[in-house]
């Protein structure tokens, strides 16, 4: 795998600089994209992965997948076109910045973890296309797999970061509601389920309170914050899917993951909750880095693996 391992404390000096001037709410969105669309560059590929560019649900996407090694041999096989279930991954970026090229080392280490095919959607993005466009775009996507690639709902799992998990857990509201479809289950890192929260702490490592302040304010647009779909956290949560939330006890999001986690409980969801210490909002970006950030990356994938791909009773015989 192409990866190398860097102390967390000199990751940590390098990214601080990164993160505060390419996510300043002073810079122009325009500027901010192409900044961390450059930096993304860093984050290097699993050795074997292939990027398929498509279009879902009418926007441009690109499936993922890894080669898989042939036994005694040295040539690599591609899984089948259609394997046995996806994952539809939602990027982060306060649903202003953010892209396909920004999460593709993420994408491409859950889909070689996973052994599945991992769907990551270019969804539209304010203040261009505030909210519900991104909503519309995911939900749209998930549709188009389940009807045109054919898999079932329950062969899907979704998954997400930051604002990309609030728009994860909004999309499977409306699932539910509108289609009586369920995922196989949900991947929240740090999640941001309540734009209209405002943060304790002025900043950490990547995000600031004046940034997400912006963000929440474009990506609402002319729309109610009232909206469910906008703040998924206020929405109804009982019979979501087995639910996986990470986050660092140092972010800005980490009293409303807690919030979220305790709600989800309380609707008799099952969830799983990992609380790093160290890490930074998102460090799964960094994986191919940092190893504390590829462990928790590792702990997701299995969770997703084991929702699409229950163990049976015969294999334990």
């Amino acid at each position: 795998m192409r990866e190398f391992k860097i102390p967390l404390p000199i990751v940590r000096a390098v990214l601080d600089p990164v993160y505060r001037v390419s996510l300043h709410a002073r810079m122009p969105v325009a500027v901010q994209r192409v900044l961390l669309d450059v930096a993304s560059r860093l984050q290097l590929m699993p050795d074997g992965s292939v990027v398929q560019h498509l279009q879902l649900g009418g926007r441009p996407a690109e499936r993922v997948i890894a080669e898989t090694a042939i036994p005694g041999s040295r040539t690599r096989a591609v899984p089948p076109e259609r394997a046995a279930g996806a994952i539809l991954y939602l990027h982060g970026g306060g649903y202003v910045v953010g892209s396909l090229a920004t999460h593709r080392s993420l994408v491409a280490r859950l889909a070689l973890e996973t052994s599945c095919a991992v769907y990551s959607l270019d969804y539209r993005l304010a203040p261009e296309h505030p909210f519900p466009a991104g909503l519309d775009d995911a939900e749209a996507a998930f549709l188009e797999l389940v009807g045109n690639v054919g898999y079932r709902p329950d062969q899907i799992c979704l998954a997400g970061d930051s604002a990309g998990g609030g728009l994860a857990m909004a999309l499977t509201q409306r699932l539910i509601e509108r289609h009586q479809m369920t995922p196989a289950a949900l991947g929240l890192i740090a999640p941001w389920v309540d734009p209209t929260e405002v943060p304790s702490k002025d900043r950490d490592l990547v995000i600031n309170r004046a940034w997400s302040q912006a963000c929440a304010a474009y990506y609402l647009g002319d729309a109610a914050a009232t909206e469910v779909g906008y703040a998924p956290l206020s929405g109804d949560l009982i019979g979501l899917p087995p639910t996986y939330v990470q986050v660092d006890v140092s972010e800005l999001l980490h009293d409303q993951c807690c919030k979220l986690v305790s709600a989800l409980r309380g609707a008799g969801v099952h969830v799983r909750f990992t609380e790093t210490r160290g890490l930074w909002h998102v460090a799964q970006l960094q994986a191919a880095l940092v190893t504390e950030a590829a462990l928790a990356l590792s702990e997701l994938a299995e969770f997703l693996r084991e929702a699409i791909q229950p163990v049976s009773i015969n294999d334990l015989r």
